[in-house]
């Protein structure tokens, strides 16, 4: 069985997958309408280009055509148009880069624990005692114990930390030392930093908002590595404008991206902004192409992919 692959990846890495043993052929699309590519192809490999929103793709009359499977080359599926699970079958990069999101985590943790920038001394005058935050004996929470989330609760307890996590299936996740809740304002309640790795879906759209916020331990440091739209960011700003309220946020991910010249989350004091920048992609996509060559022989064989999308969880 051979199959046509149309790939929005680049060109070393659609190399990668024409050297795969069933010798597939490996076809460009259209950058401003990739979809048009299931007119040809068996598989179509996305990545979340701006096509894909411009500005509301309409179903194409020719969806999914002659497509088998759509592969989605991001763990979410949510900036795609609905449509897009109308495929028979669609997955996605589930995993590839949770080692990576987990090593961010950790490092915003120790950043804002101990905040070396703001004990350096440049001179003889400023050598005086500062105390350092702790990371050890801290409480570190984590909503939604996916790949993402399994791979910072590692790192987390290997710290010497405490790990209470929040997960939609309230299936235990097999890491021992972590204690699972069932109520996501206990959680917050309880943690000194509160780890955001829940899928975006219209169920998690501003889960975190005014209410929960103001339940959130006074002085917790939150960091969102899932989506923006999972953080109300209007309310975030308020919360952090209080004395009672979280004391500081780490967020890779905004609602929209980037945001607007002018935004207050470029300057406010108690936020740590970066552009979306914690799965370290271009240092992964090796994990990337060794995911897909097994799920392609997974597929030639009749077997089922790994990390089928679930048309009604949205994930």
């Amino acid at each position: 069985m051979s199959l046509i692959i149309a790939s929005q990846l680049d060109a070393d890495f659609n190399k990668g997958l024409g050297q795969h043993p069933i010798a597939p052929v490996v076809i460009d699309v259209a950058e401003d309408e990739p979809w048009t590519a299931a007119a040809e192809a068996d598989l179509l490999l996305v990545r979340p280009t701006p096509a894909w929103r411009q500005p509301r793709v309409a179903r194409p009359s020719l969806w999914p055509g002659r497509l088998k499977w759509v592969y989605s080359a991001s763990a979410g599926i949510d900036f795609y148009p609905e449509w897009l699970l109308d495929a028979p079958l669609v997955t996605c990069g589930r995993g590839v880069a949770s080692d990576e999101i987990a090593d961010y985590v950790i490092a915003a943790i120790y950043a804002h624990a101990k905040n070396l920038e703001a004990v350096t001394v440049r001179s003889r005058a400023d050598w005086k005692h500062a105390p350092l935050g702790r990371v050890s004996g801290t409480t570190v929470g984590i909503v939604g114990l996916g790949a993402i989330g399994q791979a910072v609760a590692r790192r987390v307890l290997a710290l010497g930390a405490q790990v209470v996590a929040l997960r939609r299936s309230g299936a235990q996740a097999g890491i021992s030392g972590v204690e699972l809740l069932t109520d996501l304002p206990a959680l917050v309640a309880r943690a000194d930093h509160i780890v955001v790795a829940v899928p975006g879906t219209p169920q998690t759209r501003h889960l975190f908002d005014a209410l929960l916020l103001a339940q959130v331990k006074p002085g917790a440091h939150i960091i969102n590595v899932a989506r923006g739209s999972v953080l109300d960011q209007d309310a975030l700003v308020r919360a952090l404008d209080r004395a009672d309220g979280p004391g500081f946020a780490t967020l890779d991910v905004t609602e929209p991206e980037p945001l607007p010249e002018g935004h207050s989350l470029y300057s406010h004091p108690k936020v740590r902004l970066t552009p979306h920048i914690s799965s370290n992609y271009t240092l992964v996509r090796h994990r990337l192409l060794e995911k897909v060559r097994d799920d392609i022989s997974r597929f030639v064989r009749g077997e089922t992919p790994t990390d089928v999308v679930d048309p009604a969880r949205g994930y």
